[in-house]
């Protein structure tokens, strides 16, 4: 098990504080001890390989869609010797009963048929394998995006693409707790834990991270200091001085975050759900 102090150290420069949520609940479920293999899919520019090469001694590998994608997580880790297949979710190019645990981050939202994406990856698990899911919550707290928030309570829309998207962006569905688990269960899957959490968080929060930083990140835009404040991938070249305005940045984050739980009570609003599913044992 990869203790608390580790996984705080490696999302100490992350301004998402839903994203610190994610990853310490996946290190928990997958609980990738050595010898294990584990499948992140889509592992989107690398942030989860890159986070468990660094704190594992487990075998991980990533597939995306996006060949651009592929293309950053290859500049992200691959110096790592971590294998990047270019593939979808629907057909997977591994055998049947392959990996000890699969990792539907912020995936499921994205597709038509995410019954069908649950079966690829049921399929490719060995059994008793362990599937660690996030999706978005159709239930988010008003600050995490006031906009889609107002649009949906007033009007019955939302904003799907560009700058004002915010946790709608790109995705065909958010998700109530019934569907998510309805989906995982009709793909085969044993429900063995749930979880819901970020409910407090500082205003617009997802359009000032998403929107706005991580564009100016991308381009190149940020000073040095400023950039490896902000960078998801080195955990340990940030002095975390307060006169980097990223930093302080961070402290207000983690000031609103600080009542948050890893699992927040049943009907509260909050910006993630989460569940751990088993394959059964043959």
């Amino acid at each position: 098990m990869v203790d608390i102090e580790t996984i705080q150290h490696m999302t100490r420069n992350e301004a998402d504080m839903a994203f610190k949520k994610r990853v310490q609940t996946i290190f928990e479920w997958v609980d990738p001890t050595a010898g294990k293999i584990i499948l992140d899919m889509p592992c989107g520019r690398g942030f989860y390989l890159n986070m468990f090469h660094y704190a594992t001694d487990c075998t991980m590998i990533g597939a995306e869609l996006d060949w651009d994608v592929i293309k950053k997580a290859q500049a992200h880790v691959g110096h790592l010797d971590i294998a990047l297949h270019n593939a979808n979710l629907y057909q997977l190019p591994y055998a049947n009963n392959t990996f000890d645990a699969v990792i539907l981050s912020e995936v499921l939202e994205h597709i038509d048929d995410d019954v069908a994406g649950l079966k690829e990856a049921y399929r490719v698990l060995k059994p008793n394998g362990v599937v660690a899911i996030t999706v978005p919550h159709a239930n988010y707290p008003f600050w995490w995006d006031p906009i889609n928030k107002s649009l949906e309570t007033l009007f019955g829309t939302h904003i799907q693409h560009g700058f004002l998207a915010g946790i709608w962006a790109n995705h065909v569905r958010l998700y109530t707790p019934t569907e998510l688990r309805s989906s995982v269960e009709m793909s085969g899957f044993i429900v063995e834990e749930e979880r819901s959490f970020t409910h407090y968080s500082f205003p617009f929060i997802h359009n000032l991270v998403y929107g706005l930083g991580k564009p100016l990140l991308e381009a190149g835009a940020l000073p040095a200091n400023m950039a490896k404040a902000a960078d998801r991938t080195t955990f340990d070249e940030n002095n975390g001085s307060l006169l980097n305005p990223i930093n302080l940045g961070l402290k207000v984050f983690n000031y609103f975050d600080r009542h948050n739980k890893i699992n927040e009570p049943p009907g509260r609003s909050t910006v993630n759900l989460a569940i751990k599913g088993r394959k059964p044992d043959a």
